[in-house]
């Protein structure tokens, strides 16, 4: 689940518009080849995070 999303840019606002909030859960659902970017579930949707984008985001580990 999500703990937090940091920052005060546009980037951390857009996540949060895009429903990536605290408490909202995110699941990573796999990686690009080299890494970049992740693709992840957040709610009932998919979202394609470059790793810098999703470095914001702070998760808790824990059950569904």
């Amino acid at each position: 689940r999500v703990l937090a999303v940091k920052g005060t840019g546009a980037v951390a606002r857009r996540l949060m518009e895009m429903g990536v909030v605290p408490g909202a859960p995110v699941r990573v659902v796999k990686a690009a080849p080299l890494g970049d970017p992740l693709e992840v579930r957040v709610r009932n949707y998919h979202l394609a995070l470059r790793r810098s984008e999703a470095r914001t985001v702070t998760v808790v580990l824990g059950d569904e």
